[in-house]
């Protein structure tokens, strides 16, 4: 495995190698932490490490890494806090908190300062014109919605910063696991508002970090 682990991603694109969990063995996941947490060695982020699998691991490797158990990720360490910018990370509701928090987690592994901000959805508008302020003092924004996914058009409509939208697989029937929360995004009335897969927090994260790290190189 580590033969085709991507080294040399962070000097290329400015984003490091990054692990997805979800159907790899164990016994790579240990081997990785282990490897990540020693001396000198590059922090690494684990994606999709759901809590049941995180318990099997050793106990002296579970030691080893910061683990989150809603949002499903772990790191060995974090990068260097970046000198200039901050991203919003706003969600509809608390049904949406796994892909949010994967968002934000992956902003504070990256060193990019970030805020939650929860509960923001449609049905309270004024829920999201409370915090308005705030999310507009910052350099770009997630927004991460499942059911209709009003909330990606209406924040789209409200700031003026960069939105990045992840459609969320929350809802009943014809929500289809997310795939009316991406049409409803995709065909987002707002203009200039991206679209990433359903579920998809940790790529959000790494678009709004493109971002920040133009601010950086200015």
């Amino acid at each position: 495995m580590s033969l085709f682990f991507d080294h040399s991603r962070q000097e290329r694109i400015g984003l490091p190698e990054t692990v997805f969990c979800q159907g790899k063995p164990l016994a790579v996941i240990e081997r990785l932490m282990r490897e990540h947490c020693r001396p000198g060695a590059s922090p690494l982020l684990f994606t999709r490490l759901a809590p049941e699998v995180f318990a099997t691991l050793d106990p002296q490797v579970r030691a080893l890494a910061d683990y989150h158990a809603l949002s499903r990720t772990a790191y060995t360490a974090v990068l260097p806090t970046v000198a200039r910018g901050r991203v919003a990370v706003v969600s509809a509701g608390t049904s949406d908190g796994p892909v949010a928090h994967e968002a934000a987690r992956t902003l504070d592994y990256l060193g990019i300062p970030n805020t939650l901000f929860e509960d923001n959805g449609v049905a309270g508008l004024w829920r999201i014109a409370r915090n308005l302020d705030e999310i507009n003092s910052h350099d770009a924004v997630i927004v991460a919605a499942g059911m209709d996914a009003a909330l990606a058009s209406v924040a789209g409509g409200l700031t003026p910063k960069p939105i990045i939208a992840v459609p969320t697989s929350v809802g009943y029937g014809v929500a289809e696991g997310g795939r009316t929360a991406l049409f409803a995004m995709l065909a987002s009335c707002a203009p200039g508002v991206c679209v990433q897969n359903i579920d998809n927090g940790y790529g959000a994260a790494c678009a709004a970090a493109r971002i920040i790290r133009l601010l950086n190189e200015k």
